[in-house]
């Protein structure tokens, strides 16, 4: 077990932001994580997989725990679907260019996501009509306290929008291990209508589009509206789409004809984040090394130098002048470090 001591974070979270861990140890089994929790040595950690979710404002006085766990198994499977267990430092991009070479479907809309696949279930991480929960039947999670290995099931996770128990009340209390997800073999329920994955199908002339269309388009897509983390360093979509009541909705339409939104299931709407932010002034904007992207105004940027303090405030004057000009309060998707 090798523990580095005063270790820059800066190539572990995909804003680059350059703090440093007091303690630092790489995870790459289940026996060197029991190990690991039980050093006394260490009464502070702190657990960092892709990095790809997360604004660090401030040094770790803390062991950071680089959790690093490899390995994709089929449990089972028939005719029809299949069943595979994915460890929890397997990069989710990988894992979805993995199953669409073997044909097996529900993760497609989900390409070019960043991240690893353990903190999937965390964010039950979505995009393009589809969600985490579409696809998920288990994960299991090291207990901090006990060691010991429990499985959640969907039901357990209690997931939302971009929101799961491991975000409230298991939160700190324990470390995801693996997750097992239901792929289709045949017969895959393929999701086009949301976004601009139908009209970059029609540009290419696909009218019967396979998986792999499906994952170029939104690949395509993607790279055109978001920045490369390794070119310029970002976390993706920075706040969360608001939903809101039909009345609060109505009173919005009323003074904003022209903005998009998403009916939901349960009656209410679903209004996009970067829309309102774009509305505002902010997109393209920058404050030093700060800034939001000029493609998307619902990512911000670090242009080389920006600590994780002032892109923070930078979201907090954003969001101030959303909730100010629309009267809705917006919520980072992305975890703050404080």
């Amino acid at each position: 077990m090798n523990i580095l001591e005063n270790i820059s974070l800066k190539p572990y979270n995909t804003f680059g932001i350059d703090v440093n861990a007091k303690s630092f140890v790489e995870i790459n089994s289940l026996l060197q994580l029991q190990k690991v929790l039980q050093l006394s040595a260490y009464s502070e950690r702190f657990i960092i997989s892709g990095g790809s979710n997360m604004l660090l404002t401030k040094d770790i006085d803390a062991l950071v725990m680089h959790i690093n766990l490899k390995g994709i198994s089929i449990v089972e499977e028939n005719d029809l679907v299949v069943n595979i267990k994915v460890m929890a430092g397997e990069n989710w991009h990988d894992l979805v260019l993995w199953a669409i070479e073997k044909d097996y479907g529900g993760i497609e809309n989900l390409s070019l996501i960043p991240g690893s696949t353990g903190t999937a279930p965390i964010q039950n991480i979505g995009a393009y009509g589809v969600e985490l929960k579409d696809v998920f039947i288990s994960c299991e999670a090291m207990n901090i306290d006990t060691l010991e290995l429990e499985e959640f099931s969907k039901e357990d996770c209690q997931f939302s929008y971009r929101d799961s128990i491991f975000k409230n009340s298991a939160k700190g209390r324990y470390i995801i291990t693996s997750v097992l997800l239901k792929l289709t073999k045949q017969n895959h329920k393929l999701l086009t209508f949301y976004g601009a994955i139908e009209d970059e199908l029609r540009k290419k002339g696909i009218v019967h589009p396979s998986i792999k269309n499906i994952s170029d388009a939104v690949i395509k897509i993607r790279q055109s509206k978001l920045p490369d983390p390794k070119k310029l360093g970002n976390s993706g979509s920075f706040f969360k789409n608001p939903v809101v009541s039909k009345k609060t909705f109505k009173s919005f339409q009323k003074k904003n004809p022209e903005a998009p939104f998403y009916k939901m299931e349960n009656g209410q709407y679903k209004i996009p984040a970067g829309w309102l932010i774009e509305q505002c002034g902010f997109k393209g904007k920058r404050l030093g090394d700060a800034g939001i992207h000029e493609k998307q105004a619902l990512v911000l940027v670090n242009y080389g130098k920006a600590t994780g303090e002032e892109i923070w405030s930078l979201a907090l004057k954003i969001r101030e002048e959303v909730k100010k000009q629309f009267q809705i309060i917006i919520e980072p998707e992305v975890n703050i470090i404080k």
